[in-house]
């Protein structure tokens, strides 16, 4: 790991003679996986990122709402940082910025008209509008950033309106950076990739092509947005009754083409999902986006029209829980109920892990009686990002020197890398990377330098709070198994004066609860008996000091044990203690009623404390959450004879998370 103060701006050869700086690339994320895709350029003083997106929860992250990639490394060099590059304006490249810009400053970034229009909404929402200034750019503007990068926007095509590829030219020479692309020749809007910029650098000599991977699985060209376009024509022209239609909000193309086909068809159209109006909106008042105001029905008016006259435009192609076509599915949206008449068609392929959404939103829109026209046979969607022969053409247009892929999977990353070297690029001058990894170029070579911290970062629903890794394990933990709560009285002599409580929570077990009683008895007994001394210290005679934190730590470690051994289960434990004064009497417990089997009890040796009080690697650890009771008073022993505890044992507070997925909760 290298750290921000151990970074050397330059290379030293082994004899210690000093060489000229390298150009550092380092994404922070974007590799091994779809999304989230953020790049850092360094040379020199001068820090340069490229896009900052966001990724979406996978089914195990609980209550996550987002997924971000750790900028650690960003935020110890923010001083360092000469501005941001927006390549276009899907959420898996701008939406991180905001929650970025509340850690650091970016003093510029610049992006296409778009993507800039649509950050600004996003900064104003977050509070970050004065962290940064935008400036829009238009194709083949070129800025410069810092000392050391200068940048040209090159227009290419993909999935979403005003979409660039970059060419920097750094001190080491020029690198193209394709950002999304395919080489689409018919696009909606008439904006063609500008291949000739491409050529031009590649004729003037590129060091290094840092390539879009996501299909480079596909052989074959990706067709054109375009040849949708028959096949959504003939399904509206068809439909008998209303139509629905899901798709990405952000396909500007796809959109254009649907309004288009609903003037053509007689449709009015309403509009259903926040991000889908509001996109909408930008692209309209741009001008990415041609359509007559009549043509928009507000959603409660929509519903007194005729069916046939009738075309409904939504979010909810992921299967999010929360979007207008999942609520409408269930049941649940307040102005549109699915009727035996509809059409409903989704114009989207699921991102990687949202498979299953999906098919559970189709399979509940089937059953209310609609239609549902989905899936590659039936020629609704096309992917914006490039097939082998669009990667191939891209090869020859840079011909670069080194080839690096990136924003994709490992073996989409392996594939692209194969198509690079059909196309004349030698393996070793090919890198495979993993997010945090660093590519050293210079005017002749490349190479891995140290890695920087790298990872990701999990936002809950109100995209502030981080939720890590413990208290994610613990989510995992509580829905996979459920929680155990013990709450035990214990005075400072080292003495049990009443019955430990056990609540079980979500636990799946055939076992007796008194059972459970009397392991947490035994154990807490155990525990006393033979490690008090180490976590209790005498001073002067007055009360001693205890430490009950690892009291209660060592309680949980053994009951744990027990509970994977007998019951198959490992279930969160949270055991409190609560203090009782010294010279309380001693509970007589009921586990002597019942012997314990001696050929399922652990070894005792095998947790035995060193002397500094803490467990041996020998005892495996639990996955444990620990509390000791915030008070160390307690209430006064009543009747001698029947010593009881006043508190009740508080019932376990569950965590219960949302994802764009499902709802899970342990109750």
């Amino acid at each position: 790991m290298t750290s921000s103060s151990t970074i050397s701006r330059s290379t030293s050869s082994r004899d210690g003679k000093a060489k000229e700086p390298c150009l550092r690339v380092i994404p922070l994320g974007g590799l091994h996986e779809i999304g989230k895709n953020t790049c850092v350029f360094e040379y020199g003083d001068d820090i340069m990122m490229v896009d900052a997106g966001l990724a979406f929860p996978s089914d195990g992250m609980h209550g996550v709402n987002v997924v971000m990639p750790d900028t650690s490394y960003l935020r110890e060099n923010q001083k360092r940082i000469r501005g941001m590059i927006v390549t276009h304006g899907h959420e898996d490249h701008i939406g991180g910025i905001p929650h970025h810009l509340k850690h650091f400053n970016i003093p510029v970034i610049y992006g296409p008209r778009l993507a800039m229009s649509m950050l600004q909404g996003k900064m104003e929402e977050a509070g970050v509008t004065d962290r940064t200034t935008i400036q829009t750019v238009s194709p083949r503007d070129v800025v410069k950033v810092g000392q050391h990068f200068s940048v040209e926007f090159i227009r290419n095509t993909h999935s979403m309106a005003d979409s660039f590829s970059l060419a920097i030219t750094t001190p080491v020479g020029s690198v193209i950076f394709t950002g999304d692309f395919k080489f689409d020749h018919t696009p909606v809007d008439g904006e063609n990739f500008d291949m000739a910029r491409l050529a031009h650098h590649g004729e003037q000599g590129v060091l290094c092509l840092f390539s879009d991977s996501t299909n480079a699985e596909v052989p074959g060209f990706c067709p054109p947005e375009r040849s949708v376009f028959p096949a959504l024509d003939r399904h509206i022209s068809q439909a008998d009754g209303r139509v629905i239609i899901t798709t990405f909000a952000s396909s500007i193309h796809r959109v254009s083409m649907i309004l288009e086909l609903a003037l053509k068809n007689g449709r009015k159209v309403g509009l259903l999902g926040r991000s889908m109006l509001n996109v909408i909106a930008k692209a309209r008042e741009l001008g990415y986006m041609r359509a007559p105001d009549d043509l928009f029905v507000p959603i409660k008016q929509i519903r007194d029209m005729p069916d046939r006259e009738t075309l409904l435009l939504m979010t909810g192609s992921q299967g999010e829980p929360l979007a207008a076509l999942s609520r409408i599915s269930r049941g649940e949206h307040q102005h549109v109920q699915v009727k035996n008449s509809d059409t409903i068609i989704f114009s989207a392929s699921p991102i990687p892990g949202n498979t299953i959404s999906v098919v559970n939103t189709i399979d509940r829109l089937m059953m209310l009686g609609a239609k549902v026209v989905y899936g590659k046979g039936e020629g609704i969607h096309v992917s914006g990002h490039g097939f082998q022969e669009d990667h191939k053409l891209m090869l020859a247009l840079t011909k670069p020197k080194f080839f690096v892929p990136v924003h994709g999977e490992h073996r989409m990353l392996i594939c692209h890398s194969k198509t690079a070297q059909s196309m004349g690029v030698a393996s070793e001058n090919i890198l495979i990377l993993d997010n945090g990894d660093v590519v050293q170029l210079s005017a002749d070579s490349i190479s891995k330098g140290d890695s920087v911290k790298a990872g990701i970062e999990l936002l809950d629903a109100s995209r502030n709070g981080i939720v890590d890794a413990r208290v994610l394990k613990e989510r995992q933990q509580l829905a996979e198994d459920g929680v155990v709560t013990v709450l035990a009285a214990i005075s400072t002599d080292g003495v049990m004066v009443a019955p430990p409580r056990v609540n079980l929570r979500g636990v799946v077990t055939a076992a007796d609860p008194r059972k459970m009683s009397i392991w947490t008895e035994r154990e807490i007994s155990w525990v006393l008996e033979n490690r008090w001394k180490q976590f209790s210290r005498q001073t002067d005679g007055k009360t001693p000091e205890v430490d009950w934190m690892g009291l209660q730590r060592e309680v949980e470690v053994g009951l744990g044990r027990r509970m994977r051994r007998e019951l198959q289960v490992e279930p969160l434990l949270l055991c409190l203690v609560q203090p009782a004064p010294g010279g309380t009497p001693a509970y007589k417990g009921m586990a002597d009623a019942e012997p314990e089997d001696r050929s399922v009890t652990r070894n005792r040796g095998d947790r035995d404390l060193a002397s500094n009080g803490r467990r041996t690697p020998a005892a495996a650890p639990v996955k444990v959450a620990a509390a000791v009771s915030a008070t160390s008073t307690t209430k006064k022993v009543a009747d001698q004879a029947n010593v009881k505890t006043q508190s009740e044992p508080e019932s376990a507070e569950v965590p219960s998370g949302r994802t764009r997925r499902r709802r899970s909760a342990a109750a």
